[in-house]
């Protein structure tokens, strides 16, 4: 093993947290809850499996109802969710390892028939996202949104606060505030898909003002230690700014002054170029105090550079997760990667989520 991809497995500590090594399992939607959108048995075998990483991201975790946007999603809003979300840390922390929860609104991503009373999806403004959604038929186009009112935007914080408690009383170490990928707060702060003219529209600070709220709520149940957030400054689900790098200047200059744990970066188009857009993601990670994860498309031998030099913290994987449960000594020896089947991504039982074997089961 080179001395150089020892960078990869240092400890390192996050808030009072102290993590094995640099490695973070991205969160990855998975659409396997059960009745109630519980999260299953399975969900904590598949967790475990994984909890050699440094830290576990759950998959996105709705705050309430109206929060979700693809089915079978699990929530942290129920007695009978925060039930199934025990069963998996549990099961993470009995494998050794450490695990917090996303937790997600997806605002206008979503469509009626998951909606309460199947009333339209929220979002900053009634402009529908030229996305898609996945129901029972499968892939569909999302449902047209409806303009949050401002007397609602207490409701969706007070949600933020709530999930943050069930997270804590589910036995999660932390907790990740979704602002990224076109969802709610996402929608909030780019311009092109808020055109609000009330406190939370217009400026970048208006614009921004909804995310720092979300994450104060956290903060009242959460060492600040304990609290991270994903930012995502290129175009995703049809959320775009004209600006995103004074936008993300201003935003991750506010989280640093909230002191939080982390931020878990983007870096360009989700699966795609990684300079879609124009922004100084090595500028953004430099002014924020906490630890910088960073996201999208890295290898072993980027994530080893970016540790090395000091550009990121951490580094974390998603697709190579899926199929590599035990990617952390799969990365130590170098060893060949396992492809993830795309078919079963989505939905599903155990095949393509908990039967990829690890090296030893594969020798």
């Amino acid at each position: 093993m080179s001395s150089d991809s020892d960078a990869l497995f240092q400890p390192f500590k996050l808030g009072d947290l102290t993590l094995p090594n640099r490695l973070v399992m991205a969160p990855l939607t998975r659409n396997r809850a059960t009745e109630g959108d519980v999260a299953r048995d399975i969900t904590a075998q598949y967790y475990a499996q994984r909890a050699s990483a440094g830290l576990l991201i759950s998959e996105g975790s709705q705050i309430s109802q109206q929060g979700q946007g693809y089915l079978r999603t699990p929530g942290i809003y129920t007695p009978e969710q925060v039930a199934g979300w025990r069963k998996v840390t549990g099961a993470v922390h009995k494998a050794g390892g450490r695990i917090v929860i996303q937790l997600w609104h997806v605002g206008r991503v979503s469509h009626i028939s998951l909606q309460p009373n199947s009333v339209a999806p929220v979002g900053p403004s009634a402009i529908r996202a030229k996305t898609k959604t996945f129901l029972q038929e499968g892939f569909a186009d999302v449902s047209e949104p409806r303009a949050l009112e401002l007397s609602a935007i207490q409701d969706i914080l007070r949600d933020y606060e709530q999930a943050a408690r069930n997270a804590k009383e589910a036995g999660f170490d932390g907790v990740e505030i979704h602002a990224a990928n076109g969802y709610l707060l996402d929608q909030f702060m780019k311009d092109g898909s808020n055109k609000r003219t009330d406190p939370y529209g217009g400026s970048i600070e208006n614009r921004a003002r909804l995310t720092i709220e979300a994450a104060e709520a956290v903060l009242k149940v959460w060492d600040k230690g304990r609290v991270g957030i994903r930012l995502s400054p290129a175009p995703v689900n049809d959320a775009a700014d004209s600006n995103p790098q004074a936008l993300f200047s201003h935003v991750v200059e506010k989280l640093d002054g909230l002191g939080l744990g982390y931020i878990h970066m983007i870096e360009g188009a989700t699966q795609g170029d990684r300079n879609a857009v124009d922004v100084d993601y090595e500028g953004l990670r430099r002014s924020f105090r906490g630890a910088y994860i960073a996201n999208n498309g890295y290898t072993r031998e980027m994530a080893i550079e970016a540790i090395s030099s000091g550009r990121a913290d951490l580094v974390a994987f998603g697709r190579l997760f899926i199929a590599n449960p035990d990617l952390v000594e799969r990365f130590r020896l170098n060893a060949p990667l396992k492809e993830p089947d795309r078919a079963t991504f989505y939905g599903g039982d155990t095949k393509g989520y908990t039967d990829y074997p690890s090296l030893e089961k594969a020798a």
